[in-house]
């Protein structure tokens, strides 16, 4: 596996640093070498956040990612107008197009629009956004198993929220659904 560098960018309370840790700690049950930076404002909560994700079969080397990621998941547009670039030629963008009007102007990289915050209220929970769109990356990027992202829900969000991975589980398969369609 190529070494794939990822970087998750919105508001705070979006589910950023969550949706990293989730494809971090799926990396983990996968063998895999794995890092996650968090970057966050001090308002935390409608603040910018983001994090790098490096999920690889090498060791890591640093966790920080300034240019040549392999892919973007970008949730607003504060955070397109940022980010947008550091997508390496080749690479991947899942853009939340419920929140970000603007299209990519770039033809070196794939694009997937996903309407994530549609699709989530359309599922019943308005905070599946961010796994909506780890569903999209999954399904283009192909950094883990949809499996895995299950399995490692317990480990980032407790055992007393296991009672959500049916609704979490749809959520990534609506992701994946909807990033299928475009490619």
């Amino acid at each position: 596996m190529e070494t794939q560098k990822i970087c998750f960018a919105g508001f705070g309370g979006q589910g950023v640093l969550s949706a990293g840790k989730l494809l971090t700690y799926a990396g983990m049950l996968e063998g895999k070498e794995v890092s996650w930076c968090p970057s966050y404002g001090p308002e935390m909560r409608g603040g910018t956040a983001n994090c790098a994700v490096v999920v690889s079969d090498e060791p890591v080397a640093s966790p920080v990612i300034t240019e040549n990621a392999t892919a973007a998941v970008i949730m607003n547009l504060p955070s397109f107008d940022k980010f947008v670039n550091i997508v390496k030629s080749g690479g991947t963008i899942i853009i939340n197009s419920s929140l970000i009007d603007k299209k990519v102007e770039r033809d070196d990289v794939k694009v997937i629009y996903v309407p994530a915050n549609e699709i989530a209220k359309e599922i019943g929970n308005p905070n599946l956004l961010n796994i909506i769109l780890i569903g999209a990356l999954i399904a283009i990027e192909k950094t883990v198993s949809e499996n895995s992202i299950i399995d490692a829900f317990t480990k980032v969000f407790g055992e007393n929220k296991a009672k959500f991975i049916p609704i979490n589980k749809e959520a990534i398969e609506k992701g994946i659904e909807c990033a299928k369609s475009q490619i």
